[in-house]
């Protein structure tokens, strides 16, 4: 990932593990959850990412079942304990309590990321996810996410690699409606799903689309009249999607 600006350029091990972990998280679609289930988080990074996580969600001063649901997410990839499950709430739920972020929280990062960046970097994409929940993020949730990442010691520039990062995959599916799909390999791929999948898995993938832009969450999250219409844009093509595998499977065992 090359810079052209040098004042902003990332040390050579530095920019090497973000690319690898940004084509990782690619490979992952964009989920950090299922990112950090893959990779290697040390214990010592709990605290932070569920303190920076509580921080970052309490930017628009209320918290949403999005951001909740995210956490829950990443306690479920690193396959806390119950104990440790307590932990990452009371984390959480201290960071959301703070108006500004305490000098200890990341301190082992900040002292560990020149040798050992990973661990910081990945933090980072967890951040940077949270900060995009419901799109791209505004301004209160960006600054937030840009202060985490600066505690933790890491340069401004990873966040905007990041998220450009997001931006080319994953926001132009929530600013864009969806074209209906006509035929059973464009309907797939509506949904993410392939050939190859069995309906069962086809039918998980289409209620987890649905739910993604239902009316009843978008009314809770408030968001934009446009964003509403795309919503049921996309509702609709996938509600058509999953017609076409339907009638696709009960003519292929008629």
């Amino acid at each position: 990932m090359a810079r052209t600006d040098k004042q902003t350029a990332l040390p050579a091990r530095m920019d090497a593990e973000l690319s690898s972990l940004i084509r990782e998280l690619s490979a992952c679609a964009h989920q950090a959850p299922a990112l950090i289930e893959r990779a290697h988080l040390p214990r010592w990074s709990r605290r932070p990412l569920f303190f920076f996580l509580g921080y970052i969600a309490k930017a628009e001063g209320r918290v949403t079942e999005s951001d909740i649901r995210y956490a829950e997410s990443l306690i479920k990839a690193l396959r806390l304990s119950k104990r440790h499950r307590r932990n990452a709430i009371n984390w959480f739920q201290q960071g959301k309590s703070a108006s500004q972020l305490p000098f200890f929280c990341g301190l082992t990062m900040r002292l560990s990321q020149r040798l050992w960046p990973a661990p910081a970097l990945k933090t980072a994409i967890c951040l940077c996810h949270a900060s995009q929940l419901n799109g791209p993020p505004d301004k209160p949730r960006r600054y937030r996410c840009e202060d985490a990442i600066d505690q933790i010691g890491l340069p401004v520039g990873v966040s905007e690699d990041i998220l450009d990062s997001y931006a080319s995959k994953v926001w132009p599916r929530h600013n864009e409606s969806l074209a209906r799909p006509t035929s059973y390999q464009q309907a797939c791929e509506l949904l993410g799903v392939t050939r190859q999948d069995s309906l069962e898995v086809i039918k998980r993938a289409y209620r987890k689309k649905v739910s993604e832009c239902h009316p009843d969450k978008l009314s809770q999250r408030q968001v934009s009249a446009r964003d509403q219409s795309l919503a049921k844009d996309r509702l609709l093509a996938y509600q058509q999607a999953w017609e076409l595998i339907k009638r696709h499977n009960t003519a292929r065992h008629s």
